[in-house]
């Protein structure tokens, strides 16, 4: 999740082009209606509240809708441009003279599977940003696809065409989610005729547990599931990041959590935030478990950071992780959005210092299971020159997701932004390399089999690693 992006009548196009003109409020009030500069939003603002929108050229769809007072800090003002920060992101938006006919309109098409089909054909077009890094011939793929969809089409054909033409773009960050129902119909149709490998299967954090067991001869964890800490033989630190969200101390009840599970209940919570509170609220957890791991590993002779088993999450808790090894703010990478036929300007990202940075020798483990948020940990990781990789190359899921909702309230992400390093590289699907390669196998779970199989090699691979790094 990181839980770390058309088909354009010309008439619309138009509209969406030429008649919005700016209107007459005053240049310095934060009120009225706003468009976005790439991402495909409206932001609908005021005295006391906001509200945004997901638009293509043929919908209009309500998203997030709040108080206005809770986010007004993060945003501001410059003539007929307005900036909105949500932790090291910004993004513009320009005003327009009024709210876009669509948006006054209630959708009498949000349960036909073409309406449906064509507003998500819509989004991606507009929006994916690697149709030239995948190869994908766009036009052709949209062609094939539409001919499958009729008036008639059920929920589950109509789920199952999007989700094979999202793994046909090869997008890191492409996702649909229907309904339960749906979801659940289409996985039991798609195994009907199989029969799975009877093998033990790991999740990332079972795994994760195993190597913190064996690996930590002095555990030193305290209040935390997600990130486990201690010492090694030879007084070196350990640390284990196993998500780069669920930190944020939400009140969960614990009658909920044992009705739906941790995550749902989570989930169901957050999202009732805004995207400030849900950034500040999910760095202010990490932060606060930095706090003790620093504290009991600064006299450690160096740092291993495990994020081995690492899916994602929030771009900015691993950069508050990467944080507390940082003794002056830097530049770490840029990112741009795709937005018509080029990119928003770029947007320079910098890593913040702490004010007791661990200036030791720092050891960043990672595999091809490290994605999304992980990846930008990575990526930004580059430019600390204590620290060195190991293991192998993240999964190079590094764009952002940029989170839509379909008609009919199916959720839909794609990846629209490119991250690059100062020097201008992206690493988008190939991933960030190591300094000392340890050939993981790629597939999940023949990864994870052979850790588990064989602990005590996979400590002593890192440490031998990390002794013929510090005799290079």
């Amino acid at each position: 999740m990181r839980l770390k992006t058309t088909l354009f009548p010309l008439i619309v196009i138009l509209h969406l082009l030429f008649a919005c003109k700016p209107n007459d409020q005053k240049s310095n009030s934060i009120e009225g209606i706003w468009k976005s500069v790439g991402y495909g939003k409206i932001l609908k603002i005021d005295s006391t509240t906001y509200k945004y929108f997901d638009i293509t050229s043929i919908s209009c769809i309500p998203s997030k809708q709040g108080d206005l007072s809770k986010i007004k800090n993060s945003m501001e003002l410059s003539n007929d441009t307005l900036a909105v920060k949500r932790g090291y992101s910004v993004y513009y938006y320009s005003r327009v003279n009024e709210l876009f006919d669509l948006c006054n309109q209630k959708d009498t098409k949000a349960n036909n599977p073409i309406h449906n089909f064509e507003v998500f054909a819509d989004t991606y077009k507009e929006h994916y940003a690697y149709f030239g890094l995948n190869n994908i011939n766009w036009d052709s793929l949209y062609s094939t696809s539409r001919k499958k969809i009729n008036s008639s089409t059920t929920e589950i054909e109509l789920y199952l065409v999007i989700k094979k033409m999202i793994d046909s773009l090869k997008d890191n960050h492409g996702y649909i989610e229907p309904t339960d129902k749906v979801y659940e119909l289409a996985e039991n149709q798609n195994n009907a005729d199989e029969k799975a490998e009877q093998q033990k299967e790991f999740g990332d954090f079972e795994i994760a547990g195993l190597v913190a067991e064996h690996h930590l001869k002095e555990n030193l964890t305290k209040d935390s599931w997600l990130v486990k800490w201690g010492k090694m033989e030879g007084n070196i630190g350990y640390i284990q990041i196993n998500a780069m969200w669920l930190f944020a101390d939400l009140k969960l009840s614990d009658n909920l959590i044992h009705e739906n599970g941790f995550v749902s209940t989570y989930v169901n919570e957050f999202n009732k935030l805004n995207y400030a509170e849900q950034v500040e609220m999910e760095v202010e957890g990490i932060s606060s478990i930095m706090d003790k791991v620093m504290n009991d590993l600064i006299e450690t002779k160096f740092i291993i950071i495990d994020v081995r088993f690492n899916g994602g999450g929030q771009d900015e808790v691993g950069l508050e992780v990467l944080r507390r090894f940082n003794t002056d703010r830097r530049q770490i990478a840029s990112k741009k959005a795709k937005h018509k036929n080029g990119f928003t300007k770029k947007t320079p990202i910098y890593l913040e210092p702490a004010e007791k940075p661990y200036t030791k020798p720092i050891y960043l483990l990672t595999s091809q299971q490290s994605a999304s948020a992980t990846d930008m940990m990575a990526l930004s990781s580059m430019e600390l020159k204590q620290l060195k990789r190991i293991g192998s190359h993240t999964n190079g899921a590094i764009s952002d997701a940029l989170q839509k909702t379909l008609p009919n309230g199916w959720y839909l992400s794609l990846s629209n932004e490119v991250y690059t390093d100062n020097n201008d590289k992206h690493y988008e699907n190939i991933g960030i390399p190591v300094d000392f390669e340890l050939n993981y196998p790629e597939d999940r779970q023949t990864f994870f089999r052979s850790v588990a199989k064989d602990l005590e090699k996979d400590k002593r691979n890192i440490l031998q690693a990390i002794e013929k790094l510090q005799n290079e």
